[in-house]
């Protein structure tokens, strides 16, 4: 799970007219929709300012946690190069997570499809209490592509609702490394971690 959200758009949208936002973040958004495409993810809805993606669900991938990732590296520098009406840069809080969800469509009108779970709750707050132009993750989504990806550590913070948690910040991708390069014990760790039928790691 992917959540991301502007920085200090509350800020932005006190100066900018309700036209000019709206254009902003139907650029901005359109950007990430074609994004998610080309990973394969699922786009699952935008909440204002923030956008929320999954990995593996209806459209199951052997390597939905490294799409994911991917993602978030694209999204992080597509933002960079997106300016406000006054000419400021943009950038984003982004945080994953990694585990089971339950997902549907509830109620009998205005429908959505839309997510829950623990999972989905841990990985919006690795954004909300994350960095400006930082990808948060948890230990979780750290240990399953820490062999393919480049991590800051930032220690344990107080994620509300969860307590202690460590989190690290995705900075980017390690060289190509082969499946062989993967530890065995990566690959078996997977077993109990994905979603539908999709594992999280192509192994040997």
């Amino acid at each position: 799970m992917l959540f991301a959200d502007i920085v200090d758009f509350t800020q932005l949208s006190s100066h900018t007219s309700p036209i000019d936002l709206v254009n902003l973040l139907n650029r901005i958004f359109s950007n990430f929709d074609e994004l998610a495409e080309e990973h394969g993810l699922e786009k699952i809805k935008t909440i204002g300012d923030a956008y929320m993606v999954g990995g593996g669900l209806s459209l199951p991938q052997p390597n939905h946690v490294q799409a994911i990732a991917d993602m978030s590296l694209d999204m992080q520098a597509a933002i960079g190069k997106s300016k406000a009406a006054d000419g400021n840069r943009l950038s984003m809080r982004i945080g994953i997570n990694t585990g089971s969800v339950v997902a549907g469509i509830i109620g009998i009108k205005k429908f959505i499809y839309d997510l829950w779970g623990d999972t989905v709750n841990i990985a919006s707050r690795m954004e909300s209490q994350g960095v400006p132009g930082k990808i948060q993750v948890t230990e979780v989504t750290y240990q399953l592509l820490k062999h393919l990806y480049r991590f800051e550590k930032r220690g344990t913070i107080e994620v509300k609702g969860k307590g202690e948690m460590a989190t690290y910040f995705l900075v980017g991708k390690q060289e190509k490394l082969p499946n062989s390069a993967i530890p065995s014990d990566v690959c078996q760790s997977q077993t109990g971690i994905q979603m539908g039928s999709a594992p999280l790691l192509t192994c040997p």
